[in-house]
């Protein structure tokens, strides 16, 4: 859950203050760890708690937080290496990352448990430590549901971090799933560029107002980008956040309104699984920066965690020829599409939109993985 702090000038310079301090902490407990290699958190804490309270001017818990940050940041390393997110050990990004410790920006986010940071939910206010002593009285402003929550479910840990000049809490909320019912149906959802969401339903979400954005965009960032200054830079940066937040917000409402439907029908919900998609299709040099910038996944996620939330049940089937199978005789061929929009199938010549098709196919394929899924296991 996050929330907007809004902080006075004193304020907001304390807890600018703050964070380069715990960020400063942290990149020296970082190299401690690397030249020590030390990847456990009591071993690197002895080493370091003592430094990082006389040094730096943290007081006991914000030492423990940023030692827990830097262990947490080595193992995520860890993790990607041993994934090949990093690429082979023999390139060159795989070996800049083992050859230096990991620095933490000055501006980055810092964890505050409960000792370090209290709220107080009817004022709209939080106390937290800073370099200057406690700052009490903080006021941070949400939504009436978001309060409601953070009373009911937060727990853990809330994350200090600015962003262009604004300063948000982002609080760990332990909201349990509500028991998933038995769907009386699906909803087939056909995820693509032109068209972001097509449901067996045949409702279609449009990309097109996204696409005419994203290419003023990148037309914008290739003017930026020739100035080649500082300003410009910065310019840039601001766009790409504003871009980004742009297809997050098309995403939530697209994923909202379906699985509203889902849940006033009784149904559940299907899409295409589609992992591996970038490097399993080979497009032409124009259409690469579509596909990289295309938010199919991020949508896919947004569907998963609000029709977990609602109660609703949520399935990925196998992607391999829905676009192309009659979903009335099961004849594929890749010649039953002749063009981008167009379905026909060449055995009984069942036509009509292709996105809409590629839904009832995802549909069909959720029915059968569902009772699979939902079936007895056979007695010893």
């Amino acid at each position: 859950m996050q929330v907007k702090l809004l902080p006075t000038r004193e304020q907001a310079s304390a807890l600018e203050a703050t964070l380069h301090a715990c960020n400063r902490a942290a990149t020296y407990a970082s190299a401690v760890a690397f030249v020590k290699d030390l990847t456990d958190r009591n071993g690197l804490q002895k080493e370091v708690y003592t430094d990082l309270k006389a040094t730096f001017g943290l007081s006991a818990q914000p030492a423990v937080r940023a030692v827990k940050k830097v262990v947490d940041a080595y193992a995520t390393l860890k993790a990607n290496l041993r994934a090949g997110n990093l690429g082979p050990p023999t390139s060159r990004r795989y070996r800049k990352a083992v050859s230096t410790p990991i620095a933490f920006r000055p501006e980055a986010a810092q964890p505050f448990d409960d000792r370090c940071l209290s709220w107080q939910y009817d004022a709209r206010t939080v106390s937290i430590w800073t370099v200057d002593g406690r700052m009490k009285w903080l006021r941070f402003a949400c939504s009436p549901n978001q309060l409601k929550m953070l009373g009911a479910h937060r727990r853990g840990e809330s994350d200090l971090v600015q962003r262009g000049g604004t300063w948000f809490l982002i609080a760990t909320c332990d909201v349990p799933d509500p028991e998933v019912r038995d769907p009386v149906d699906w909803i087939g959802v056909d995820r693509g560029i032109v068209n972001l969401a097509t449901t067996s339903d045949g409702i279609n979400h449009q990309g097109r107002r996204l696409s005419r954005y994203r290419r003023w965009q990148a037309r914008k960032r290739a003017e930026l980008q020739a100035k080649q200054t500082r300003s410009a830079t910065r310019r840039l940066a601001h766009r790409t956040q504003k871009e980004r937040r742009h297809a997050t917000q098309v995403n939530h409402t697209i994923s909202k309104e379906i699985v509203s439907v889902a849940q006033r029908t009784g149904r559940g919900i299907a899409v295409e699984a589609l992992d591996g998609i970038r490097e399993r299709v080979r497009l032409r040099g124009d259409q690469r920066g579509i596909l990289s910038s295309w938010p199919f996944h991020q949508l896919g996620q947004h569907l998963a965690y609000k029709a977990r939330r609602a109660g609703v049940p949520f399935l990925e089937v196998d992607a391999a020829y829905t676009s192309q199978r009659c979903p009335r005789c099961g004849h594929t061929e890749r010649a039953n599409r002749p063009a981008r929009d167009h379905f026909r199938c060449r055995r009984c010549g069942l036509a009509g939109p292709a996105d809409v098709v590629a839904g009832v196919n995802v549909r069909n394929r959720a029915r059968s993985a569902w009772v699979f899924v939902t079936a007895p296991a056979p007695s010893p």
